[in-house]
């Protein structure tokens, strides 16, 4: 099995990094077959995800995003590409995202 850790520091606030993590959940739904699932809570949220081969979790805090995956045996041998995929995925959504003191 292959571990996957991701972090990726924000200044979203929580209410806007859910919505990032809600269009991150349907974008790996979409692309990647992964059933995913939501669980709110007052400091953050957890958005659980898997599929055949691959089952993590991403944690949603007001000023982070906090990725963590297991891959499977056949799945390992690709992690260095999957890991890749991920951090283009959820970079591509931060950056589409305004600085702080910047306009749009």
């Amino acid at each position: 099995m292959a571990d996957i850790h991701i972090r990726r520091e924000h200044g979203l606030g929580l209410a806007a990094a859910r919505k990032l993590a809600a269009k991150w959940a349907e974008r790996v739904e979409a692309e990647f077959e992964m059933r995913c699932s939501f669980e709110q809570g007052p400091a953050g949220d957890k958005v659980s995800f898997s599929r055949s081969g691959v089952k993590g979790k991403l944690k949603v805090a007001k000023d982070h995003f906090e990725l963590d995956a297991k891959l499977g045996l056949l799945l390992g041998a690709f992690k260095g590409r999957i890991e890749a995929e991920i951090v283009k995925n959820l970079d591509e959504l931060l950056d589409k995202k305004p600085a702080a003191g910047k306009k749009a």
